[in-house]
């Protein structure tokens, strides 16, 4: 028998499947995860204060296969994992239509100045014209990071007739490269963060970067808060030097209510929304450990498996 570790809350979406050489220890609170880690040799320990977590990771000295469904993995002691020989798996697609829903829901709310409205309602006050009011179709995105959500971002805007252009870490035909995007940055109305979290990436959006964008663009961050150089950002939003950034991340999180980034103009914070686990995300995560599951046990690759070294 191998020992699982495994979130209770995924428990009513794998009855009746779990296989017959897995013995599961079902954890509901992040004590119970360091009390069974050490038992663990298939682990899944997500949770989004990553004290227990770690802990648990760092007692679990059988640990054979990490599963996550989180797409992320910069939180996790990567080095550690691939010293010990663990597998990692992440959540990688997983919850991508509901991210990029989200990043376009919230590009759509600011190009129609849609807090306004709402703000509106809350005093009963009707409001003739919004402060802002332009349409969708006929601009241009850059979508940096071209995974699983920057692809449903895409075919999602491209919906909406907006011309997409891709940035990934090789360049081609439609595509911009690493050498490729910054000497056209001004020439887009969105830019879109959609790329994982990297020593490479860190501080990629920074003032120089900010001051080449249009003054009237909007920089939309799903990816990781650490991209973007949040002090630049905020100096570029007060002197109007663009027109907007929708920040799903923000560098503390949570966010204090004295910090000054609520109150920068043109700083629109979702509070990390994007990602939340949806039904069907949860079922989709269930669905893939257990699919990953037959795939240890016949010997074949798992779905989904992170390159310790890369960090995706």
């Amino acid at each position: 028998m191998t020992c699982a570790v495994l979130p209770a809350l995924v428990r009513p979406l794998m009855a009746g499947r779990i296989p017959d050489w897995l013995d599961v220890l079902w954890w509901e609170t992040g004590e119970q995860l360091v009390e069974y880690a050490p038992q663990a040799e298939f682990g899944w320990f997500d949770m989004f204060d990553k004290t227990a977590p770690m802990e648990a990771i760092r007692r679990a000295t059988d640990l054979k296969w990490l599963s996550s469904a989180f797409a992320g993995v910069d939180w996790l002691p990567l080095a550690d994992l691939q010293k010990r020989g663990v597998v990692l798996t992440n959540g990688s697609g997983l919850n991508a239509n509901a991210v990029a829903e989200f990043a376009v829901m919230s590009m759509l709310a600011v190009a129609r100045g849609y807090a306004d409205i709402v703000r509106g309602q809350d005093r009963h006050q009707w409001i003739d014209l919004p402060t802002k009011s332009r349409e969708l179709a006929g601009s241009r995105a850059l979508v940096m990071g071209y995974g699983a959500i920057g692809q449903a971002v895409g075919r999602m805007l491209a919906g909406f007739n907006v011309e997409v252009v891709p940035m990934r870490s090789q360049s081609g035909e439609g595509v911009l490269g690493p050498d490729d995007w910054r000497a056209q940055i001004g020439d887009f109305d969105w830019i879109v963060l959609a790329m994982p979290g990297t020593a490479e990436t860190a501080g990629m959006i920074d003032a120089d970067v900010l001051a080449a964008m249009k003054d009237d663009a909007v920089l939309v961050n799903v990816a990781r808060a650490d991209i973007i150089d949040q002090d630049a950002l905020c100096a570029a939003l007060r002197a109007r030097q663009i027109g907007a950034a929708i920040l799903d991340l923000t560098d503390p999180e949570p966010l204090p209510p004295d910090h000054d980034l609520w109150d920068v103009p043109g700083a629109h914070i979702t509070m990390h929304m994007a990602g939340m686990p949806t039904p069907a995300s949860r079922q989709r995560a269930a669905d893939r450990f257990l699919a990953n599951c037959a795939h240890w046990h016949a010997g074949e690759p798992l779905i989904a498996q992170v390159d310790l070294l890369r960090g995706y």
